[in-house]
Formats: C-alpha cells, sequence, structure tokens
C-alpha cells in the first residue's frame, strides 16, 4: 500500500504561535589539509630541480593574486602587519623582484609607495 502524500500547502503550513528553528546547513566541506600545501610542494620541487617553468605562469598568477589578497584583507581586519614569509625563506632579491613587478602591475611609482611606507606599524608607533 503506498503511502499518501500530503500536499505542499499543507506542509509549509505553521500552525499560530508555534516557533520553529531555522534549518541549519551542513558546514562547507573543507579540502583535507592545508590547501597551499600541494602548490608549495610543487613549487619546493621545482626549484630544487631548477625548473622554475615547470609552474606556470596562470598558476602562479591565481595563487599570488589570492595572498596578496588575503594578505590585505587580513592585515587590515587586525590593524597590523603580518609577518609575511617563514623565517629566513625568502632573500631580499626574490622579495625585490616580487615587489617591483607587483607595483608595477597596479601602476605605482616609488613616491606611491613611500607614502604607504611610512603608514605607523601597529606597536611601532
Amino acid at each position: 500500500m503506498a503511502a499518501k502524500k500530503r500536499s505542499p500547502s499543507k506542509r509549509s503550513a505553521k500552525k499560530p504561535g508555534k516557533r520553529t528553528a531555522p534549518a541549519r546547513r551542513a558546514p562547507p566541506k573543507r579540502a583535507a589539509g592545508d590547501p597551499g600545501a600541494a602548490f608549495c610542494a610543487a613549487v619546493e620541487s621545482a626549484l630544487k630541480r631548477g625548473e622554475p617553468q615547470t609552474i606556470s605562469d596562470a598558476s602562479l598568477r591565481r595563487v599570488l593574486t589570492a595572498a596578496v589578497r588575503v594578505y590585505a584583507a587580513k592585515a587590515e581586519d587586525v590593524g597590523r602587519e603580518i609577518a609575511p614569509f617563514l623565517d629566513n625563506t625568502v632573500t631580499a632579491t626574490e622579495t625585490v623582484t616580487a615587489a617591483c613587478a607587483m607595483i608595477r602591475a597596479v601602476d605605482l611609482n616609488l613616491f606611491d609607495v613611500a607614502m604607504w611606507f611610512r603608514r605607523p606599524v601597529a606597536g611601532e608607533e
């Protein structure tokens, strides 16, 4: 014997005076582990082999764009600079090479950068 189906109007009808809790959504599924770990491992491997060209320009742009955007958002949110690198992992040359490319990409000049550089940093005022 088939189960009797309720009409949609009865299913959604609320009884007066009775409060219902909002439906709970399942938490979003997260990738296992560190989401940047695979990219970082690929970069480390490519650099050890002396083959940085194995990382595509498109992948590098996507990751760098995301990293810069979230860094700026987090720094603004907490009101201070966040250490951008692990200790002794990036050289001055690597830093300046990337910084110059980013400065050119957004059409800044050194005067613009100097104004931002002089902004007070929380804890150093």
